[in-house]
């Protein structure tokens, strides 16, 4: 049995402009990762530790960082865990590469006669880790838009050289329309007829797997989410290649590595009483590590006055990061109407009529254009009844 660790996309050293204050700590989450990452291939005892490209953000980083992963590494090594690593689209091996400045492997205590980290480029695109009996294959690009499909001359052979032969790539499955101008491409083709045991892939940053002949591939996701808006990140996969009376089996398990969760909370509209009723609802679910979409809906009674910014900016402490949104719409006229030769009365008659002919267009244009007209409505009613409204 083979047991590997694959991950990627770990995107150590980013900036993150867009978080302000947050992005010294989303680093320090996405760091705080990569170390489970390195603690889970010890206490599992793992042959191999995969990292499938972009394990930093980007080629400019200062060596107190680079040493701080060779840190980690260094633990892969004492423990005699191989570490095969690939540079992605963010570290790619170009003239600047991080690689090129940075001995990863010297600094993680690999000495040149021994197999402990290897980074594959275009001058070393596979390693034979004969203790494993496997080799590692790999087609890297020394710019970051590749020139054709890695996988375009990988061709594999059972039992040639080694008893097992996995791939490593970082780009993107080929889906028509979506994937066509990413740097890097491939087919569920080429991967069929690479004759590998396992594809570890990077570049995605949800985990997920699936099977091109006898090939079995995967994405392991980002460790941690890279932004706090990517569902479907925080994982690694434990990968174990196994070979019984002739029959080859993959089996890959996901293992939660990041602390960042995400929850969604759709609230009625109809059940709130005021701005501190939903407040109340949604501290209830406070967490750092939290990334809450909190949705007001349903149909909004008149009297309910809230103001989204107010409640975001009150509360962002308290989440990873909150984002309120209120969908709900505001009730049409309910009981008898007023006079039509009042005011209320052919002004409500007026709104509501034009509200019904836009929600039966059903067009994007006139349902948002309806649920203008809706909150016209309520405010309308508001002031008609003698009510302060501030806007």
């Amino acid at each position: 049995m083979l047991r590997l660790l694959h991950t990627a996309d770990v995107h150590l050293g980013a900036r993150h402009a867009d978080l302000g204050e947050q992005a010294a700590a989303l680093r320090e989450r996405q760091f705080a990762a990569f170390k489970a990452t390195i603690d889970l291939a010890l206490a599992e005892k793992v042959d191999i530790v995969l990292i499938a490209g972009d394990l930093f953000d980007s080629n400019t980083q200062p060596r107190r960082s680079v040493e701080r992963v060779a840190a980690e590494l260094k633990r892969l090594v004492d423990a005699r865990i191989r570490t095969v690593i690939i540079p992605g689209t963010h570290d790619v091996f170009d003239r600047s590469s991080i690689y090129r400045v940075h001995d990863l492997a010297a600094l993680a205590g690999s000495e040149p006669a021994d197999d402990a980290v290897t980074v594959l480029t275009p001058e070393v695109p596979s390693v034979h880790l004969i203790t494993c009996d496997v080799v590692v294959h790999a087609t890297v690009f020394a710019t970051k838009r590749a020139p054709h499909s890695p996988l375009r001359d990988l061709h594999v052979v059972a039992g040639d050289g080694a008893a097992w032969h996995v791939g490593m790539i970082h780009g993107s499955l080929a889906i028509p329309d979506r994937t066509d101008r990413d740097e890097v491409v491939f087919t569920r083709e080429e991967i069929q007829a690479s004759g590998l045991d396992y594809l570890a892939l990077g570049h995605w940053h949800s985990a997920q797997q699936g099977k091109a002949g006898t090939t079995t591939y995967a994405y392991s996701g980002a460790p941690e989410p890279v932004a706090v808006t990517q569902v479907g990140a925080g994982k690694v996969l434990l990968v174990e290649l196994d070979e019984i009376n002739g029959k080859r089996t993959v089996r890959i398990d996901e293992r939660t590595v990041g602390k960042t969760r995400f929850e969604k909370l759709d609230i009625d509209a109809g059940s709130v009483a005021d701005q501190p009723a939903l407040i109340a609802r949604i501290v209830a679910l406070a967490d750092p590590d939290l990334v809450l979409d909190a949705r007001l809906t349903g149909v909004r009674p008149d009297e309910l006055d809230v103001s989204i910014d107010e409640i975001e900016d009150q509360q962002k402490g308290a989440f990873l990061k909150l984002r309120v949104r209120d969908r709900s719409v505001p009730a049409l006229t309910e009981g008898t109407l007023p006079s039509p030769d009042t005011i209320p009365g052919a002004f409500i008659r007026n709104v509501e009529g034009r509200i019904a002919e836009l929600e039966a267009d059903k067009s994007e244009p006139s349902v948002a254009e309806a649920a203008e007209l809706r909150d016209v409505l309520r405010l309308g009613r508001l002031l008609l009844g003698g009510h302060e409204v501030t806007l």
